[in-house]
This record gives structure tokens, C-alpha cells and sequence, in this order.
């Protein structure tokens, strides 16, 4: 190569490398370096106006004194893991305190190295979720909602409540049931409670196996519990199935239900003349 060449090239890698540089800065997306020692290197202008200061400001301090994050100076901090050798490329969710305000975001780390290949630091690119998060959040909180309206505990008399249960019983709606239902036994010192299952159209082993559970876990706490609702449909089912409800008192009707209830509980009712 001659010394023309030679020159050509040197002058088209500084182009490149200038071009590369400002690439980087203009990337939408925050994006950091740090030496080895955590200590802040580059941040393009999106992360520089994500935390709301300038380059200079920042510049050689260490990272987690800017981000305060919940991942920072613990085992769990990507940055310090791809530094010193680890693969921990996949994006992570983490959280942040940026003037006051807690940020949710979800970051990705990679090593940052030398031309032999060797570590140097590391890279972090950022990406802020606090919309989704709070909508998720929100969505989460709609859902316990409707679960809890889907499952009303009705205190029916003293110290007998009953529990009407529509539509579909799935290992999730069983542990709401379960809660629901132990709650209850506490705040009114319940001695029976009626699962009234008129409403679920179908009953399976697993849907048995939840009654059963629930059933076991109101005893545990000193109450009683009686199934009610039980159709002829239902009740062909649990036979065919040769599901043993065990020691589980059952009632076709609510009102069945709550006459074994007041005999459980030796109250009796008399008509007034």
C-alpha cells in the first residue's frame, strides 16, 4: 500500500468512526458506557435528557449514583455481570429515582471492548415502560376487582355466610374462592359457610378437587361447610366420575343449605303467630 493509500484509508476510518459517534448520539433510545469501574464513559442525548442533565455533569461518575436503581450496587446489576465476564444480555425490568419520581424501565447490558477483544466496560441501552407497567397495574387491579365481585361473600345469618358461585371454577378463581372465604370466617367468626354452586354449569374432577380443598381449608379454621346448588345434572357427574366428596354436607337448594346450617348452629325457627 502506498502512502496515498495509506492516507485514504486513515481519512475514510476517521469518516466512519465520526459518523459511528453520531449515530450513536442521535439513537432515540438512552444508551450509556462505563469503564470497569462503573464510572460513566458516553450517554447519548436521549439518556442525557431522560435523566434530565447534561453530558458534562455527568461525566466519570459512577453509574449507579445517577440512576439509583433498584438493580444498582447489588448482585442483580447487568452491567457489573457482562463486565466482568457473564452472559447477561437478556433485557430485565428495573426500576429508578429520577428526580423524585420512580421510572419503570427495561434495560439490556453488553461488554464493551477493546480492538483485541478485550473488556473495557460496558454498554447499557434503555427503554422506558412506565406507561405499560402502569397499565398493567391498572389491568391487574380491574381483575382483582372483578374476581372479588365474582366471588360476594354474603353474610346470610349470625355466623353463617354463603358464597354464590357463577360460571367457571379454575385454579385461580379457587384460590380467590379459598381467600374470600377464610377472610370471612375471621371478620364474622364464622361457624358455617354455604358454597352455593348453583351457577357453575359444569363440574369436573379438578372443579371436585377445588371444592374439596376449600372445604378442608374452612374446617382447618373451626367452620363448617355445606356445598348447595347441587342439579341432578351436577350430581350424575360426580357419580359418573366417582368423585368422593368425603365429609362434605351437600343440598340441592340454598334453603336446604341453610336449615342444616341452623341445625348445626342449634337455632331454631319459629314461626311468629
Amino acid at each position: 500500500m502506498n502512502e496515498k493509500d495509506r492516507i485514504n484509508n486513515q481519512i475514510n476510518n476517521q469518516i466512519d468512526d465520526n459518523l459511528a459517534l453520531q449515530i450513536l448520539r442521535q439513537i432515540p433510545t438512552p444508551v450509556m458506557a462505563v469503564d470497569r469501574d462503573l464510572k460513566i464513559i458516553f450517554m447519548n442525548q436521549a439518556g442525557c435528557s431522560f435523566i434530565g442533565k447534561n453530558f458534562e455533569e455527568i461525566k466519570g461518575s459512577y453509574c449507579y449514583s445517577i440512576f439509583n436503581s433498584a438493580h444498582c450496587q447489588t448482585p442483580e446489576c447487568r452491567m457489573k455481570k457482562v463486565i466482568e465476564g457473564e452472559d447477561a444480555s437478556k433485557a430485565v425490568r428495573n426500576e429508578i429515582r429520577i428526580n423524585d419520581r420512580t421510572v419503570y424501565i427495561e434495560y439490556t447490558a453488553a461488554p464493551l471492548k477493546d480492538d483485541n477483544d478485550n473488556i473495557i466496560g460496558g454498554l447499557e441501552y434503555i427503554l422506558d415502560i412506565t406507561d405499560r407497567v402502569r397499565q398493567e397495574q391498572k389491568l391487574k387491579e380491574q381483575s382483582r376487582i372483578i374476581m372479588e365481585i365474582s366471588t360476594p361473600a354474603i353474610k346470610l345469618w349470625d355466623r353463617i355466610v354463603v358464597l354464590p358461585v357463577v360460571g367457571v371454577i379454575d385454579s385461580m378463581r379457587a384460590q380467590q374462592m379459598m381467600d374470600t372465604m377464610l377472610k370471612q370466617i375471621t371478620k364474622n367468626s364464622s361457624k358455617v359457610i354455604i358454597l352455593d354452586i348453583q351457577g357453575v354449569a359444569a363440574v369436573d374432577t379438578a372443579v371436585a378437587n377445588h371444592l374439596i380443598k376449600i372445604a378442608k381449608a374452612t374446617k382447618l379454621m373451626g367452620c363448617r361447610c355445606i356445598i348447595s346448588g347441587i342439579s341432578p345434572a351436577v350430581a350424575q357427574a360426580i357419580v359418573q366420575l366417582g368423585i368422593d366428596l368425603g365429609e362434605i354436607n351437600t343440598n340441592s337448594t340454598l334453603e336446604d343449605a341453610l336449615s342444616d346450617a341452623f341445625a348445626l348452629l342449634k337455632f331454631e325457627v319459629v314461626r311468629k303467630k
